[in-house]
């Protein structure tokens, strides 16, 4: 005998549709889940940038690839999506040391992301002589290390000369503590390489692109529009640490047999010093 047929819309078919309606259901709270994790280990935690251009060379190249420590000066409005106007100066606040190498807000246009060196802190005096530096009336260091042809963000090469320099960057109980990163010297000549002594506001920082002489950072103090001059510590985003991809895109991306190439295997999952 044959099974009758169950008609459409009866109970039967209520369970399956009830299946369907809480899977969907589960899996929009599961996605809700990541993207909400996702964006507070963006917003709290680490977030990737990109390098642009060649003003930290050698230290950091065109095309690498980092994460940002966004807990590590505490959290100011920049540190937020959008940047909202929610509250002033920063909360959990930790004070940058000299040779951090940060992330920070423009000061002329703060929808954009600067990266530099910090060699000078609030209450600092900061000069450039003959292209060397000198902090609070003292020469930094520097040690010749070679010469260095390097490449900016329009493929030029950048021949110049590599040098160690060594920062006073003292902690809690190691008062003697330095920091020696690389910088890349074209020429001593110019404004640039022969400033007059600035004196770093309180609440403000000095920040310098490891390119000495390709960088538009704190040494340029007036009102033109790509002028930095000293630097709002409530712009600080946070403080580079590891570079975990870094891509020399000499071809277009769509000639993928470039590709094994271009990636700079020796520079990936590096700390940023």
């Amino acid at each position: 005998m044959a099974n009758p047929a169950t008609p459409t819309g009866s109970p039967a078919d209520a369970p399956a549709a009830g299946k369907r309606k809480e899977s969907w259901s589960e899996s929009l709270r599961v996605l809700l889940i990541y993207v909400l994790c996702f964006l507070g280990i963006r917003t709290f935690l680490f977030e990737p940038y990109n390098i642009p251009s060649a003003s930290m060379v050698p230290t950091l190249q065109v095309g690498d690839y980092l994460f940002v420590n966004k807990f590590a000066y505490g959290y100011s409005r920049f540190s937020l999506p959008f940047s909202p106007d929610l509250f002033d100066g920063r909360i959990f606040f930790s004070a940058p040391h000299r040779g951090d190498v940060a992330v920070f807000r423009f000061t002329k246009d703060t929808s954009i992301d600067y990266i530099k060196r910090i060699v000078g802190l609030p209450g600092d005096t900061i000069q450039v002589r003959e292209g060397e530096l000198y902090l609070n009336g003292k020469l930094v260091p520097r040690k010749p290390i070679g010469d260095y042809t390097g490449i900016d963000e329009n493929r030029n090469q950048l021949p110049g000369k590599l040098y160690d320099e060594t920062l006073p960057s003292p902690r809690a109980g190691a008062p003697d503590h330095t920091v020696t990163h690389r910088i890349l010297k074209l020429t001593d000549l110019g404004d640039a390489n022969n400033t007059p002594v600035y004196t770093v506001p309180q609440g403000y920082f000095f920040a310098m692109g490891d390119d000495r002489d390709d960088s538009a950072d704190s040494r340029f103090q007036g009102d033109a529009p790509e002028d930095l001059g000293y630097v709002p510590m409530q712009n600080l985003v946070g403080r580079a640490t590891i570079l975990f991809f870094s891509w020399d895109a000499a071809h277009p991306w769509y000639e993928f047999w470039y590709w094994p190439v271009e990636v700079r295997w020796s520079r990936l999952l590096h700390m940023v010093h």
